[in-house]
């Protein structure tokens, strides 16, 4: 697609994706709905790619559901429940299509991610915060549940059902300091450093094996919702012995014993 409300910048095995409607504090339209669902479909055979970074344009991350656009207004009245149920699934779906990709997502958060936004930083695997960051589960305050776009699951799993409790039912803000503390970001920076500071961490995933990386991904997404201490270490088991069976496994233990950094083929 050529996409209009996305900027992305290809840099070797990183896609920056800037969402990019800066005069509506890149508040989700219809548009920038479909493009994230096509953006992040087209991630699942595309091992080129190994780590998405998200960011917003301007002032904000995302403002949430631009609700001036009426296709994207929670109606009932005027779209019917069938309807609406469409037009919620189409929303929901960009989560689902972030956590079914193999590669890593970093969100850089600043200004306000509300709503649809708060959901984007939550499904990412890794949130680095700037100082300005302010997020909070915003559909309850326009009279709907708080439980919506995935929040529901990724945010007590983040953070614990206390403080999710406290977030979700009464749609208060959490500030970046805070969101550090209870461990919702991994750390705070200036707003101007947010790039520079996610540096390492994009360094050091692409020193991992691709194939590696993309295993860890999958496997901590089914250990999450593991029934049993056996369901993630077969899940383990598995990972290890595929990756056991790759080239780029015999280059890490080279490079390892040779003390220099390993150059991976993905084979």
């Amino acid at each position: 697609m050529d996409y209009q409300t996305l900027n992305i910048e290809k840099e070797g095995g990183i896609d920056w994706v800037t969402l990019n409607r800066p005069d509506s504090l890149n508040a989700l339209n219809p548009a920038m709905v479909d493009e994230l669902l096509d953006y992040f479909q087209s991630l699942y055979m595309d091992h080129s790619v190994r780590v998405v970074v998200l960011k917003g344009a301007g002032k904000a991350f995302c403002a949430g559901l631009d609700l001036k656009e009426r296709s994207n207004a929670p109606d009932a009245s005027r779209s019917g429940p069938a309807a609406g149920l469409v037009s919620q699934r189409r929303i929901s779906e960009i989560v689902m299509r972030m956590r079914r990709c193999p590669q890593a997502i970093v969100s850089l958060v600043h200004g306000p991610a509300c709503g649809g936004g708060f959901a984007l930083a939550l499904a990412s695997d890794i949130r680095i915060a700037g100082e300005s960051a302010r997020m909070n589960a915003a559909f309850i305050r326009l009279g709907l549940s708080a439980c919506d776009i995935g929040v529901s699951y990724f945010l007590p799993r983040l953070v614990g059902v206390s403080v999710a409790s406290e977030l979700m039912m009464t749609g208060r803000f959490i500030n970046a300091e805070r969101a550090l503390r209870v461990g919702l970001v991994s750390e705070v920076v200036p707003d101007g450093d947010l790039v520079a500071a996610a540096r390492p961490y994009l360094d050091e995933m692409l020193t991992t094996s691709p194939l590696g990386l993309r295993l860890t991904k999958e496997c901590l997404n089914m250990s999450v919702d593991a029934g049993s201490l056996h369901a993630a270490i077969a899940m383990e088991d598995r990972n290890q012995i595929l990756c056991a069976q790759t080239s780029d496994f015999r280059e890490g233990i080279s490079a390892f014993l040779g003390k220099r950094k390993p150059a991976y083929t993905d084979s």
